[in-house]
């Protein structure tokens, strides 16, 4: 996200879903010169085999993006396809390695334009053990302008998830980078792979608004260089007991840089096909770039939604994942937050470059980070991370005075709150009972990134509104505050306030 306010004055618009097409194509309508060259719709047959050491897998999703198949029982199949397809993949079955070049996953095959047959093998490894307990991270928008970001991802963000992956010590940790790779300066995308190769651990990636190419003709064209780089922009796979997809929810709408958060039709329908195969019941994890759902328009009055911050056909989606327990990793926003919908938890992540780069934190004093979610089964326990910090940082305490608004109270920030954590203060020992919610800004924030001088790199950085404010007021006798955070799995976070 490249500014906050971005689309909100646009009026209601209407995005069309067009044919997607193949690679070539895509090339020649980016370019109004060859506007008049003709689709090739020719029809397309695939054929391969999915096996581990020789022997076949059965019941391996294989697609085009299109259409889906099952490998049969000697991990053989056929797909019809046609000339539009850009990718032949398939979605990784549970307790095999994941296919990657330096960290980069690699699970599909280019098609190359003009062929009428296809031969696709995909060999996989078998895991050393059972993946029923695996851990992923979150890496949302690392979103690089120069080689100083860079730097900072690569000596500092990227050594931290190093680190933190090591302690695990498992083949089933993986991570996916959620959109906003780079900051629309492609030359960057190697660093970003530079950074993934150094955590030692397989990276699947989102695409983000910024990902885009901003001069192509249509959101068709939109895609094309980070295709060439990480494949397809939408897929699935399995690890342990959950079935994971990606999405590509960012639609161009036209240069320079505009955007809404939308899913085409191509996509819904293939995701119908996806979770047709997934049991009802099960554990459902969706990765895309803009938040499904966000609580800006209530926490700043507006009377309509960003059309560039939510996902405007977004009840398709909860209606489609409504048999499954479901969870969507998203980022885009630049600040940390739950959002529940029925079956549904919506984890937004504080982003990796924190406020664009210009200090330790996001734009609602959310420490520059990443979400860290342990798997066991069907069931997920998550913690946020902040670079530089054990997993004990989970909140930010400021004294009396930090807030002038309210100058007799304390204020303490809990960024990856949800309504089952329970946020209380003691007195002198003694228990107060809960502090007080209240939608607010971050006092740190207000202090690195308010005014139209600050931050420094880039001014029109502000700070934002939070719903994971909490207050409480000391009386004159106190001599101690301390603030104990129990989040929704019983896990305890303390830290006293100076008086």
């Amino acid at each position: 996200m490249f500014r906050r306010k971005f689309l909100q004055s646009l009026g209601l618009l209407s995005a069309g879903v067009s044919l997607p097409l193949a690679p070539a194509a895509v090339a020649e309508l980016a370019d109004p010169k060859a506007a008049s060259h003709k689709l090739d719709l020719a029809p397309l047959t695939i054929k391969g085999r999915v096996h581990a050491g020789g022997k076949g897998l059965a019941d391996v999703p294989v697609t085009d993006g299109y259409n889906i198949v099952l490998t049969d029982k000697s991990g053989r199949y056929t797909l019809t396809s046609n000339s539009t397809a850009e990718f032949v993949y398939l979605t990784l079955p549970r307790g095999y390695a994941i296919p990657h070049e330096k960290g980069v996953a690699r699970f599909y095959q280019p098609i190359k334009p003009g062929q009428r047959n296809m031969t696709a093998d995909f060999a996989l490894q078998p895991l050393p053990g059972d993946d029923r307990k695996h851990t992923f991270m979150v890496w949302a928008d690392p979103q690089m302008i120069d080689k100083k970001d860079t730097h900072e991802l690569i000596t500092v963000s990227a050594p931290d998830l190093k680190q933190l992956a090591a302690q695990y010590n498992s083949p089933n940790t993986f991570a996916i980078g959620c959109g906003d790779l780079v900051w629309d300066h492609f030359e960057l995308f190697e660093d970003y792979k530079q950074a993934v190769d150094i955590t030692g651990i397989p990276f699947f990636q989102v695409i983000g608004n910024h990902d885009m190419n901003i001069k192509a003709r249509s959101d068709d064209g939109s895609a094309e260089t980070f295709k060439s780089l990480f494949g397809p922009t939408y897929y699935s796979f399995n690890r342990g007991e959950v079935h994971y997809v990606v999405l590509d929810d960012v639609f161009f709408i036209g240069p320079p840089k505009k955007y809404i958060g939308y899913l085409t039709e191509t996509q819904l329908q293939w995701l119908e096909q996806d979770l047709s195969h997934v049991k009802p019941g099960s554990t459902v994890v969706v990765a895309l770039h803009i938040p499904v759902d966000s609580g800006d328009k209530r926490r700043n009055q507006l009377k309509d939604e960003s059309l560039g911050g939510v996902v405007t056909n977004r009840h398709e989606l909860y209606r489609i994942l409504k048999p499954y327990t479901a969870h969507i990793m998203s980022g885009h926003t630049h600040v940390c937050e739950k959002i529940f919908h029925e079956n549904t938890i919506e984890h937004t992540h504080g982003a990796v470059c924190g406020a664009w780069w210009t200090g330790p934190i996001c734009t609602d004093g959310t420490p520059s980070g990443y979400g860290v979610y342990e798997v066991d089964g069907p069931n997920i326990k998550w913690y946020y991370k902040s670079f530089g910090k054990d997993r004990q940082h989970q909140f930010r305490a400021y004294p009396k005075g930090a807030n002038p608004d309210r100058p007799e109270d304390i204020v303490v920030n809990v960024w990856n709150w949800d309504p089952e954590w329970q946020v209380v203060w003691f007195e002198n020992g003694q228990r107060q009972g809960p502090m007080h919610q209240q939608t607010s800004l971050d006092p740190l924030a207000v202090q690195l990134q308010a005014g139209p001088k600050l931050p420094a790199k880039h001014k029109w950085v502000d700070p934002t509104l939070a719903d994971h404010m909490f207050y409480a007021r000391p009386s004159k006798d106190a001599k101690e505050i301390r603030v104990e955070v129990t989040d929704r799995f019983g896990q305890k976070y303390t830290e006293t306030v100076a008086v």
